[in-house]
């Protein structure tokens, strides 16, 4: 089979499905992406770039869909020299938010194509107006408007689509929810599992913990409101106060993957400690910025307990990677968390906003000693490898699915 994937940043949500293609005897797979730095075997990358910037001082309704625009002109360009050379897919793949399928099927119109579909926007309902401490203007409701139009692009081109998630999906509106099927990447169990010999050592932070002590984890990609980290932060004195031998460990980096940035190039965690001050023993608060993946697994592997909070918005795998890893979760009780958590079952869910109700979940967990909370750990644990396993349910759905579109 002949595959094409296209993804900005190689290979995305794409890790596991094209890993799998590239070492399957008689596939042909090629990858478009503006990513250089990385590479799978049996995959090979052509690397694109738009041919221009997005143009000053336009109407910032429209930035977005200029950039989706040139994006998707560069990959169409790297497409017909594909076709020119003789390479005609079976069936092609792509995430649809930075624009790169809009044009695929203009050059290749009789090759179906599967779109990834994250997010589609909402005024009502979603992240936006979820803190009430944001102002809401009226320009609001027609920019959000206006920023979907990608999202129409893409799912016009798309002869189906794929969303990780029923509540993303629930998004999309009605008239196309019928070509979005709910099917996630997959979490890699037999990797991501409990490990009680694990260990942190991190003599550069000073840090050399197991699961004898008492970790308190978070982890996003950015530290920033969408992923609740001022609430955490806002947590973090109380607990620190009430469990003298804890220690928290916070991995991500200090750019913004959503929302605003900033004024003067300050960052979120900038804030929050000049804000919490002296309230905090940064001798037991670690901040590891971005780690390796064989890092973060360990930290999860030790963690008491994980603390996961986000807006209405994308679910992390961070969050199912930690169940998979056996940790308790204490999640925000908002839609997308709602989905994989049940309060009391598999994980304990509170109030995005109230740092009070964090710490006193988190508390309660390090206060049961090591192996507390045994049946929640073990629930989490068995809700990944039954619903998010990547080799028993996950791949073989999109491997299935590629092969069913291929044939029609």
């Amino acid at each position: 089979m002949k595959i094409l994937f296209v993804h900005q940043n190689f290979p995305g949500q794409y890790l596991h499905l094209a890993r799998h293609l590239g070492t399957q005897p008689g596939n042909e797979v090629v990858f478009i992406t503006q990513r250089t730095d990385a590479t799978l075997p049996g995959v090979k990358n052509i690397v694109y770039k738009p041919h221009r910037g997005i143009t000053q001082n336009q109407h910032h309704y429209l930035v977005d869909t200029e950039a989706g625009l040139l994006n998707a002109q560069a990959v169409a360009r790297v497409a017909l020299d594909l076709k020119q050379a003789g390479f005609v897919p079976d069936v092609m793949l792509g995430h649809n938010g930075w624009g790169e399928i809009w044009y695929l099927k203009d050059v290749y119109p009789n090759t179906p194509l599967i779109g990834y579909f994250e997010f589609f926007y909402r005024f009502l309902g979603a992240d936006v107006g979820f803190d009430q401490n944001e102002p809401q203007i009226f320009d609001n409701a027609p920019r959000i408007r206006t920023k979907n139009l990608g999202n129409l692009l893409g799912l016009d081109a798309s002869d189906i689509g794929q969303t990780p998630t029923q509540w993303q999906r629930s998004l999309y509106p009605e008239a196309y929810q019928s070509k979005l099927l709910v099917s996630h990447e997959g979490i890699d169990t037999g990797v991501v599992k409990p490990d009680p010999n694990a260990r942190l050592n991190l003599p550069e932070f000073g840090i050399d913990l197991t699961r004898d002590n008492e970790v308190v984890t978070y982890v996003a990609r950015n530290l920033e409101p969408y992923r609740g980290f001022p609430q955490f932060m806002r947590s973090l004195p109380s607990i620190l106060e009430q469990r003298p031998h804890a220690h928290v460990v916070i991995i991500g980096g200090d750019e913004v993957s959503y929302g605003h940035r900033l004024p003067d190039g300050q960052t979120h965690k900038q804030l929050m400690l000049t804000e919490l001050g002296a309230s905090l023993d940064m001798k037991r608060v670690h901040f590891l910025g971005k780690v390796p993946y064989s890092v973060f697994l360990k930290i999860l592997q030790i963690s008491r307990v994980h603390v996961y909070l986000t807006f209405p918005f994308v679910l992390s795998w961070s969050m199912l990677e930690a169940m998979s890893a056996g940790c308790v979760v204490v999640g925000s009780k908002t839609a997308p968390v709602e989905e994989v958590i049940r309060d009391g079952s598999n994980g304990l869910l509170m109030d995005f906003f109230s740092p009070t109700a964090i710490s006193e979940r988190v508390v309660e967990v390090l206060a049961a000693g090591r192996d507390g909370y045994a049946d929640i750990r073990q629930n989490a644990r068995q809700t990944i490898v039954d619903e998010y396993d990547l080799k028993t349910i996950c791949l073989p759905a999109q491997t299935s699915l590629l092969a069913q579109v291929a044939r029609s």
